[in-house]
């Protein structure tokens, strides 16, 4: 919206032409995002408490999250807020890619919304039955899939790459839909599986999302992505502003969701954020390096898919609790120390990731 008021205030005065940088657009919208959320976050918190749309804690649960009860919960419309407004102000409204984020992300939001709406408000511990979950996120990750393949206007924009190996390019065809479903819906479900703890999803949430941006600017940028010998997306450069806005909005919430927290994201905030980092990942191809980066989320899923396999064929779990992190808070890991050292991992997974820009 600013971007396109900048230009025409250009006709008038040329310093109106710093607001066509990346960079520029990009800072100034994760300071939009976190001011945002740093303004808007007292009063929602306000808000969610008046209406006592509290946290629900499982009884079979450790017993560290019995103090949690009660904790406002859906504050993750707070993310959604911050990363919409600052996308529209600073981000190029003519861009296919700008809009297909960010719908997703907001439509995967209604979805977690609905479910938190029904666990909270109407005191469903089931929350929305499993199926129709899957079922909305199928149609909005399908949608999405469907729109990437049939809108592409070059080969790069469906082909795999295989980090570290500048040789194996993979067209996917029609297995590309396949692909981005999976990765799209997958994502989200990781990023909800981890939310388990204080700040434990959000950061690295942030990290991801940072050098996603970071892989959209080179991907958009066609010096920098022969230099870097990985496919030029054209248009994908735009995504830097949505990454950006994630970052912002993401350390606004964290200051609020921090341990101990005043306030929870709710599945509103986790299964759009996770949604956000998969449709991101899959326009500038870089859907394995999500799955490096995004180890946490990963390692989360799998815990929960191998307690429940165990359990049905063995009768046996395999951990104390799933996912993870509840583990670990049963052999007595204070609740910080879990938090920091998975953020301290996915720091070191990041790099491993950005690693792949020049280690090819």
């Amino acid at each position: 919206m600013l971007l396109f008021l900048s230009e025409y205030l250009s006709q008038f005065y040329s310093g109106f032409h710093v607001f066509q940088y990346l960079t520029l657009r990009a800072i100034l919208g994760v300071m939009t995002a976190l001011g945002i959320a740093l303004l808007v976050g007292p009063v929602m918190i306000r808000h969610l408490s008046f209406r006592q749309i509290g946290q629900v804690v499982r009884q079979d649960g450790p017993e560290s999250h019995f103090t949690k009860k009660g904790t406002p919960t859906m504050g993750g419309s707070l993310i959604l807020v911050a990363i919409a407004i600052s996308t529209l102000l600073w981000a190029d409204l003519g861009n296919r890619y700008v809009w297909v984020v960010l719908l997703v992300t907001l439509l995967f939001g209604v979805i977690g919304f609905v479910d938190d709406y029904i666990k909270l408000v109407r005191q469903d511990a089931k929350g929305l039955i499993s199926r129709y979950k899957y079922f909305w996120q199928s149609v909005v990750g399908g949608g999405a899939a469907a729109f990437l393949y049939f809108s592409a206007t070059v080969p790069a924009e469906t082909t795999l790459i295989v980090p570290f190996f500048k040789e194996i390019l993979i067209p996917l065809g029609g297995w590309y839909l396949l692909l981005t479903y999976l990765v799209i819906v997958g994502s989200s479900n990781a990023v909800n599986l981890t939310d388990g703890l204080d700040g434990l999803a959000i950061m690295p949430t942030v990290m991801v999302g940072a050098a996603l941006g970071l892989f959209a600017y080179v991907s958009g940028h066609a010096e920098f992505s022969r230099y870097l010998q990985i496919p030029f997306v054209p248009g994908s450069g735009e995504l830097t502003i949505f990454c950006a806005a994630m970052v912002g909005a993401g350390l606004g919430f964290l200051w609020f969701n921090t341990y101990p927290a005043q306030v929870f994201m709710g599945d509103v905030g986790a299964l759009a954020l996770g949604a956000a980092l998969g449709v991101v990942a899959v326009i500038v191809r870089q859907e394995l390096v999500l799955l490096i980066m995004g180890g946490v989320f990963v390692v989360e899923t799998l815990s929960v898919m191998i307690q429940v396999a165990s359990y049905k064929l063995r009768g046996k779990r395999v951990f104390l609790m799933a996912p993870i992190h509840h583990h670990y808070e049963l052999k007595g890991w204070p609740e910080p120390r879990i938090i920091v050292r998975f953020w301290i991992i996915t720091v070191f997974l990041v790099l491993i990731g950005l690693a792949t820009l020049k280690i090819r």
